[in-house]
């Protein structure tokens, strides 16, 4: 990976707060998984040897200056590529600048409950579950005794929508009828839906309109790639519904946020948008 990079026009140079609503500090067995060629061939990456330090992450935060990253696990069916404690330990390092997000094992729900539950009881703040990754839409039934957990805890339930990056199939990001029968299900559910949608943007804002638990954030995205609908969005009804994140290490702060003047959001919309819907969302 590429030493962190000085962030130029962004929100950065206006000592604007900052949080990242979707990063992982990523493992040696998560960053050079095969799944991943995709993504390292669009970003010019080379298949990492080695670990990535926590604190080129903690520095490429700063780089795009990104106070409060949401660092979380990732589970999968082949067992985990960040667990849990992982996450723990990076957070108990830096415990001013990152917050944990939980990742469960679909295949042992009630045992995913359980741990989340005693998660959430030492500050996870959040769950994170990707759908492509099980091959399984948020709306199987292996996810329902979480979701249920996550309503009962209070904290919001974090995904992917939209195509799938990494060499699996795209079907499970569909924000309908998958999103949209989550939160029919489970209107007490804050669902917050990572990757725009695109390309079923217009989708994902349609889903966010109905339900008003339904979130965006921009994770995967640097702001001159951002569908105009979902800028429109962003200005108008949704400025309460669309949270900024980068999706580190595929995207740093600082690619992410690098033409964010020419969006031209007003004062109110940009703070709500790099913070403060964060802020209220998760807790923070």
């Amino acid at each position: 990976m590429s030493t962190p990079e000085t962030a130029t026009d962004t929100a950065l140079d206006n000592g604007e707060p900052i949080i990242d609503v979707w990063m992982q500090h990523p493992t040696l067995r998560h960053l050079s998984h095969d799944m991943f060629a995709s993504l390292r061939r669009w970003m010019g990456m080379e298949t990492p040897t080695e670990e990535l330090p926590l604190e080129l992450t903690i520095d490429t935060m700063d780089g795009g200056g990104v106070s409060i990253g949401l660092t979380a696990a990732w589970y999968g069916p082949a067992g985990d590529l960040i667990n849990n404690d992982e996450v723990a330990a990076y957070v108990a390092r830096y415990p001013d600048r990152l917050r944990p997000v939980a990742g469960a094992d679909l295949s042992r729900p009630m045992e995913a409950v359980r741990e989340l539950r005693d998660r959430v009881a030492e500050g996870f703040v959040a769950l994170r579950l990707v759908p492509w990754l099980w091959e399984l839409p948020p709306t199987d039934r292996l996810y329902y005794p979480l979701f249920t957990a996550c309503v009962d805890l209070s904290i919001p339930f974090c995904t992917q929508v939209g195509h799938t990056g990494p060499l699996r199939p795209s079907e499970t990001g569909r924000p309908i009828p998958y999103i949209d029968q989550v939160a029919i299900d489970f209107p007490e559910l804050v669902i917050v839906c990572g990757h725009i949608g695109y390309p079923w943007t217009t989708e994902m804002i349609a889903v966010a309109d109905k339900h008003p638990n339904v979130l965006i954030d921009t994770s995967a995205y640097a702001t001159k790639r951002y569908p105009v609908e979902l800028v429109g969005y962003l200005k108008g009804r949704g400025q309460d519904k669309v949270m900024f994140g980068t999706n580190y290490p595929m995207l740093t702060p600082a690619q992410a946020l690098a033409n964010l003047d020419d969006l031209e959001l007003s004062a109110e919309v940009r703070a709500k948008f790099l913070s403060g819907n964060a802020q209220r969302v998760f807790g923070l």
